[in-house]
């Protein structure tokens, strides 16, 4: 079904709503979830009502409280999400880290005691917006054992990478450190289809086509010993030094059970004309346009942005049974 992204925000808010949530948390989790949906990374959008809802219910995330935030040292900002939903957490640290960022050139958000991150690119992309790169860690659920082992430790543990450039969109960077955002093999479970046997393994190693099988077992790091290297360092910057939930600490994102996922999340924003000057962001600028000179090449982000804009226009085509799933919200 086409939805406007004003009516599948409403749909979203009442889903929401009716499952306990503050109607400001619920707009801000809404808003997250359509701006997924709208740039084409529907394993993060409104597949994921259904679990918030029933989390919120349970309890396992607070959807009443707001999160807290304290500035330690003057570039730091440190936010307690309150085992409460993400998106407040990092609406907050939107909207005040970029000024901590602008007056010492560069500032650093610790995100503690929160929840799924969502599409980080978005995120990103808003510092990128007030004239500052950013980048951004987050960790999840365990899925990704270390290179070698077979009990999963770190999660797909995400990074994102954006910077504003001169008379055009940012360039943005998103991605899982394993082969493929676990959202999708969410995704596969929910419609019944087979995922690439590269994708994820059972529980004892084995490569799985499986999508129910991968939900429970292991996925693959992206680029072998490397991305599990990758999701290690990810894991201590988003967990160690915020005080969050390691991976293999935090219940799982996907259901009900358990206590509070508690996961953590790191923003460091910087004001590139205090390291590069007034014409910082025409460099920048030069190097996408060589980038996209080549035949064939893309620049990261312009896909998600492109589609973002599309859907602002002509809305969003969202399932059958995901409306039904969140109609069906009591």
């Amino acid at each position: 079904m086409k939805l406007s992204l004003d009516a599948a925000q409403s749909l979203v808010v009442g889903a929401l709503l009716r499952s306990g949530v503050d109607a400001h948390n619920a707009a801000s989790v809404a808003r997250a979830l359509v701006s997924a949906e709208a740039a084409g990374q529907g394993g993060h959008g409104l597949r994921r009502v259904p679990a918030y809802s029933a989390q919120a219910k349970a309890g396992k995330v607070d959807g009443q409280v707001m999160p807290r935030a304290v500035s330690p040292r003057p570039s730091v900002l440190a936010i307690d999400a309150m085992n409460g939903f993400a998106y407040p957490a990092l609406d907050l640290a939107v909207a005040e880290l970029p000024e901590i960022a602008k007056a010492q050139g560069i500032a650093i958000a610790s995100i503690y005691r929160s929840h799924h991150a969502g599409v980080m690119g978005l995120t990103v992309e808003r510092f990128a917006e007030q004239g500052l790169a950013a980048m951004m860690f987050a960790n999840a659920p365990a899925s990704i054992a270390p290179w070698g082992g077979k009990k999963a430790l770190y999660g797909t543990n995400p990074i994102a990478f954006s910077v504003p450039i001169a008379g055009g969109d940012p360039i943005t960077v998103d991605l899982a450190i394993s082969k493929v955002a676990r959202g999708k093999i969410m995704a596969a479970r929910q419609k019944g289809e087979a995922i690439p046997d590269d994708w994820a393994f059972d529980l004892d190693g084995n490569p799985t086509t499986d999508a129910e099988v991968a939900m429970t077992g292991m996925m693959a790091p992206l680029g072998g010993a490397k991305g599990a290297a990758l999701a290690m360092m990810v894991e201590i910057l988003s967990a160690g030094i915020t005080g969050a939930n390691y991976a293999f600490e935090a219940s799982s994102l996907f259901d009900d059970k358990g206590p509070p996922v508690a996961l953590g999340q790191t923003i460091i924003a910087i004001d590139a004309t205090a390291t590069g000057g007034a014409g910082v962001f025409k460099r920048l600028a030069l190097l996408a346009d060589e980038i996209d000179a080549q035949e064939g090449v893309r620049i990261p982000g312009r896909r998600g942005q492109g589609l973002s804009r599309t859907a602002e226009a002509e809305g969003i085509e969202i399932e059958d049974d995901v409306i039904a799933a969140i109609d069906a919200i009591a």
